[in-house]
């Protein structure tokens, strides 16, 4: 994207500093009031559990209705709500207030269009630009003063969307099932979905207190949700990530299943009930080999996008899919939703599961992954992460990396486009010299962290 400040998926940064701080904020507002809020007058905000929402929703607020721009507050919801109903919101845009599943001393914005989209790169080039060019000494008449609405009612209509899903109100019953909420927006949402279905709900990390969000819980450590399914016999758990849009699995026995299996188990699922459009499967180059060998082996139609849940949307659309996702957990069901959503998700595989028959071990895994290494290697800043890789040794290091591993396999070093670090990905046959291979890559970039 070559953005100074929004990556593939908004903006981020440490609450309090820019560009994460008040005035970023209010700037942010005025901005898009006057470049993307010419028709309805009208925007959406929505936010996660994180102490520092509120001061942004706040700075937001000030910015949209001092340009004469009507807020609908939100208040915390996750944020598959809002891309499924901005359009029905009848908003120029929408604004989700996180930072994913960062920790809570982070936060971010992510922008949404008016059909609940999110916007393309040129977009955001054209905020940078015009925030850049940003008169602060500009005023408004007091005719042009935008108002707060309050919708109270969104949480409980998306909560009906979902069991709707359902082929009945007890689809769900028999089923006892671990919902691990990351202590974020999912919090009263998806063990209410679930109970709600007949479901037999042990709900862990659900008592947000704006500083415990994705702290060591959800679907970046899922460790506690495993120890907590087998202490209990659950069937499986669920866990989820502090804005809702990742779910990562956990088996009976507690083994950790990642995107790239559910998209096999879905895809299965979905072909056999005939809902899989044109018989295609979306993931991203950051994707196990095995997946695609498992999808391509058994008929289906297989197509890689660059990482970040926006480039699967996107190749989805273009090759009308209906399935597509990431590694991580980002898994897109467009029959039933706009992006990556984690309460539908999880429903979908226990419908799957409970069709199936077989406990969650013997399911999975699906296909056997090639031996992989990824590494974060984070820096102090995203100027001396994006040099790191463009050293003339580090250049040299990894073409020769990729020459040693030789077909068969995958090297990615890529620049994060939410935060200062570089994902390193080594995978190939040769399990020994993937591990060999990552740790030299590794500390070569180190040489750079300052």
């Amino acid at each position: 994207m070559n953005n100074k400040l929004f990556g593939t998926d908004g903006v981020r940064g440490k609450a309090g500093t820019f560009p994460m701080n008040i005035e970023f904020a209010f700037n942010l507002a005025s901005v898009l009031s006057d470049f993307a809020c010419k028709t309805k007058k009208k925007v959406a905000i929505g936010k996660d559990t994180r102490i520092s929402g509120d001061m942004l929703e706040s700075a937001l607020c000030a910015g949209f209705l001092a340009k004469g721009i009507d807020v609908i507050r939100l208040g915390v919801v996750p944020t598959p709500l809002v891309t499924l109903k901005t359009k029905s919101l009848d908003v120029d845009l929408a604004v989700m207030i996180t930072a994913s599943h960062n920790p809570y001393f982070d936060n971010g914005f992510k922008l949404i269009d008016s059909n609940g989209d999110k916007f393309p790169d040129e977009f955001y080039r054209n905020v940078e630009s015009k925030l850049d060019e940003l008169d602060k000494t500009q005023s408004n008449n007091s005719e042009s003063i935008g108002k707060i609405i309050k919708n109270e009612a969104v949480v409980e209509e998306y909560i009906e969307h979902i069991r709707n899903i359902a082929p009945n109100y007890k689809a769900l019953q028999g089923l006892r099932v671990v919902l691990d909420c990351a202590n974020g927006a999912y919090s009263y949402i998806l063990p209410q979905v679930f109970k709600d279905l007949g479901a037999g709900v042990i709900a862990i990390n659900n008592t947000p207190d704006g500083y415990n969000i994705n702290k060591e819980c959800g679907s970046q450590h899922p460790e506690g949700l495993a120890k907590t399914v087998v202490e209990s016999k659950a069937n499986f758990g669920i866990a989820v990530d502090g804005d809702g849009d990742r779910v990562i699995l956990v088996d009976n026995k507690g083994n950790i299943i990642d995107g790239d299996q559910l998209l096999c188990f879905l895809a299965n699922y979905l072909k056999k009930h005939d809902l899989l459009k044109n018989n295609t499967v979306i993931s991203t180059e950051w994707s196990n080999l095995g997946l695609g060998e498992y999808l391509t082996s058994n008929g289906y139609n297989y197509f890689k996008s660059k990482v970040g849940e926006r480039y699967v949307i996107d190749l989805m659309n273009e090759k009308e899919a209906v399935l597509g996702g990431e590694l991580v957990g980002h898994i897109v069901l467009s029959q039933y939703a706009k992006s990556g959503d984690g309460a539908i998700c999880a429903l979908i595989i226990s419908l799957a599961y409970l069709e199936d028959g077989r406990m969650m071990d013997e399911i999975f895994p699906i296909f056997t992954p090639y031996p992989c290494v990824i590494e974060n290697i984070r820096f102090s800043n995203n100027e001396f992460m994006r040099q790191s890789v463009e050293y003339d040794d580090v250049k040299e290091a990894l073409k020769k990396a990729k020459d040693d591993l030789g077909n068969d396999s995958n090297l990615i070093a890529r620049k994060s486009g939410t935060e200062p670090v570089i994902k390193l990905r080594v995978e190939g046959v040769d399990a020994k010299k993937v591990t060999e291979i990552a740790e030299n890559l590794k500390s070569l970039i180190l040489k750079y962290k300052k």
